[in-house]
């Protein structure tokens, strides 16, 4: 089994960045400020053993490896941003470890095609364009294939099949995936590759037979929508309750506007890890094509405060509880389909990491690492 978690470059400052938050930006900054919003809600994050590194330094990004591997982890994805025309931004962390040929552990790239805007970046103008996300053509595709050939070619990156592994964010926004996919694997082949295995990112379990049809070797699925998914059915049942009799239809006016008003618009997107994690798993885990996910925790407050999801009060103990159901569903797949994304290693800002803090130390890798080796 491998075990593939998503790794975030976004703890140096760079150009762009000082520009659109101020000097010094990094995404420590929203991790520091952030601030609890409800009874019990734990905030701020604060890390341990690797404290609030900058991933300029290549001891910060040895010492990652080195716990990753130690605990089970069998590589790195790292997001990649391509913006079109030959625009990137936070590649100066990828580049030094596919040039300095360090840290020696597995690698691969998901490229994270999206326009970034006010809402998921921290700005107060929810709308605001940060900087647009574009498909232009033939030549990008093939440009954007040369700019990544070195890194694929690299004996670190992780392969399926022989092929290298490129995981698209938003596959369903390619206008032309048929295009890439077919020019990628021309190139690959004329550049000494085997091809590219293509894997479709989707919160949306009912996308997955859509995403193999356009041509997609597998799917990672991350289910964190389906928690609110479920709140949304069980909101609109609760809301039905309340005009059962005509007797009560004055007392159920009231309070509707109650609820609405205090538990359902400020409580609407909070969610307990215990109660969360049933639904992280999903029978199409089991298929070959698909690469389930791993989610430790989960909390977007620090980034966006309560406008979006918060999952709290995860424990390493709930977390072994979905460790044991995400590994059976790789029980019975081919060794070369047992692979398991794990979201994520360093995501701070969104409550979403394996790496120690003050609270629990080490104890989330710890339980990843024994539940991991029982079935292996």
């Amino acid at each position: 089994m491998r075990t593939i978690a998503y790794y975030l470059p976004q703890f140096y400052p760079f150009e762009e960045n000082n520009e659109w938050w101020g000097e010094g930006f990094t995404e420590w900054t929203n991790v520091g400020k952030a601030k609890a919003l409800f009874p019990g809600h734990s905030q701020p994050r604060v890390p341990k053993d690797l404290g609030y590194y900058d991933l300029r330094l290549p001891q910060v990004r040895l010492a990652q490896a080195q716990m990753a591997e130690y605990y089970g982890i069998d590589g790195f994805c790292y997001w990649h941003y391509w913006f079109g025309n030959g625009r990137r931004l936070l590649n100066k962390v990828f580049d030094e470890v596919i040039e300095s040929q360090m840290p020696n552990f597995p690698l691969c790239l998901g490229w994270a095609n999206e326009t970034w805007t006010g809402i998921w970046h921290g700005l107060s103008d929810e709308k605001r364009v940060l900087i647009e996300q574009t498909y232009p053509g033939i030549q990008d595709i093939e440009e954007h294939f040369y700019t990544m050939l070195k890194a694929m070619k690299d004996d670190r990156y992780i392969k399926v099949d022989g092929k290298p592994l490129f995981l698209i964010y938003k596959p369903l926004n390619l206008p032309n995936f048929d295009v890439m996919k077919s020019r990628w694997n021309e190139l690959a082949l004329e550049n000494g590759l085997e091809g590219i295995y293509f894997v479709a990112h989707s919160t949306d379990y009912t996308q997955k037979q859509h995403l193999i049809s356009l041509g997609y070797d597998a799917v990672n699925l991350v289910r964190l929508a389906d928690v609110s998914r479920k709140r949304k059915i069980l909101r609109e049942k609760l809301e039905k309750s309340f005009n059962t009799t005509l007797l009560f239809e004055l007392a159920s006016v009231l309070i509707k506007k109650i609820v609405k008003k205090t538990i359902f618009k400020r409580y609407a997107n909070i969610y307990s890890y215990k109660n969360s994690i049933d639904y992280f798993s999903g029978n199409e885990d089991m298929d070959d094509n698909c690469f389930p996910t791993i989610i430790p925790n989960w909390d977007h407050s620090p980034r966006s405060g309560n406008k979006r999801l918060i999952i709290h009060n995860s424990t390493p103990e709930l977390f072994r509880r979905h460790l044991i159901k995400v590994f059976k569903s790789l029980k019975n797949k081919p060794t070369n389909r047992k692979i398991v994304f794990l979201k994520s290693w360093n995501e701070w800002a969104e409550g979403n990491y394996m790496e120690p803090d003050i609270v629990h130390g080490k104890d989330y890798l710890q339980v990843f690492k024994e539940e991991k080796m029982k079935v292996e």
